[in-house]
């Protein structure tokens, strides 16, 4: 007998959950509030480490889930549980009763205008990551004007006890590094500079890009963080920043300057959250029942997480979080 899984987001996460689900004999059913399937990699042009063309990941997923139940533009309402699980209201006037819950809602971007000293929202040459993915995927941004200079900006919104998120975002290294390669291949005469307080690359084929980076784009990797932006008469920007490598200070020109935006947990969750009984863990993401054995469990029987909705996390992470999550949920309603 085919037992009903409510799946709350449809990115990454939701999407390869709902796959392995089903091929476990499970119906998953997904419930995705915005217009379209695939989250923030949908917006990606390319994947590091390698390079892979993002649409190219997410089309494969789309395959996937194309005779699973899906509910776009819709929200939960209410969710309660009942004696055979949960019942489900959505924001379309229908309900679904399911067996399980997995919560696989992602993330929210940093609001780069909360770190005013950057100038995004002030100086017109002040973009964030996401825009410049967009600028790869289009060839479209009036503001990206064969510029000379550019700079990248880690760490905006992530350990940072200013704006209270004092956890590193994991991805932020690896994308800064990669967007560089790639605005180094669309104006090669162009000079490239990143800004980091240091470099976290962690995966597999990560080191690899940071040493390519470097030899073959010619990109200038600066230990500093930078403290104040500013526009010339001129209307290029002026940083101001500290080298910290050699203990000095530093200003340079530029005219293109790119945020590199953390990830914060998705505050439209927090009603269902609540109703639901899943807490925040320090960090202000979905706590897990256990960072080790439970990684995939809510203290709430039956309720499921995955993805970046309990800690920023790779792609491949992700997907392996979806998996796992998979088999979690069906041992879950068989021993049920």
């Amino acid at each position: 007998m085919k037992e009903n899984i409510i799946i709350i987001g449809g990115g990454a996460a939701g999407m390869e959950a709902a796959t392995q689900l089903q091929k476990l004999g499970l119906t998953p059913v997904i419930i995705e509030k915005s217009n379209a399937l695939g989250g923030h990699i949908a917006q990606w042009d390319k994947l590091f480490p390698a390079f892979h063309n993002a649409k190219d990941v997410v089309s494969k997923m789309f395959d996937n889930v194309k005779d699973i139940k899906t509910y776009l533009n819709t929200e939960v309402t209410d969710i309660q549980r009942n004696a055979d699980g949960f019942h489900a209201v959505l924001s379309n006037g229908e309900a679904i009763d399911g067996k399980a819950v997995v919560l696989a809602t992602g993330f929210d971007l940093f609001k780069a205008e909360r770190k005013q000293e950057y100038g995004y929202g002030i100086y017109n040459n002040v973009i964030t990551s996401l825009e410049l993915e967009k600028f790869f995927r289009t060839r479209k941004d009036e503001r990206i004007n064969n510029p000379k200079k550019i700079g990248f900006v880690h760490c905006v919104g992530a350990r940072d006890v200013k704006v209270g998120n004092t956890y590193c975002s994991k991805v932020c290294c690896t994308t800064a590094l990669k967007q560089a390669c790639e605005m180094k291949e669309v104006f090669p005469e162009a000079e490239v500079y990143t800004f980091y307080m240091d470099l976290r690359m962690f995966g597999p084929g990560y080191e690899d890009l940071y040493l390519k980076t470097q030899k073959d784009y010619d990109v200038k990797c600066i230990r500093g963080r930078v403290c104040e932006v500013s526009e010339d008469m001129d209307g290029r920007l002026v940083i101001k920043a500290e080298d910290t490598l050699f203990g000095k200070p530093l200003r340079m020109t530029l005219d293109l300057l790119v945020l590199m935006c953390s990830m914060e947990k998705n505050k439209s969750i927090d009603k269902i959250q609540q109703q639901l009984g899943v807490e925040n863990n320090s960090d202000g993401f979905m706590q897990n029942r256990d960072m080790y054995l439970g990684m995939n469990d809510s203290k709430q029987e039956g309720v499921f997480v995955a993805g970046t909705c309990t800690a920023p996390k790779s792609l491949p992470d992700t997907i392996g979080e979806a998996r796992s999550v998979a088999v979690e949920v069906f041992n879950y309603v068989n021993n049920k």
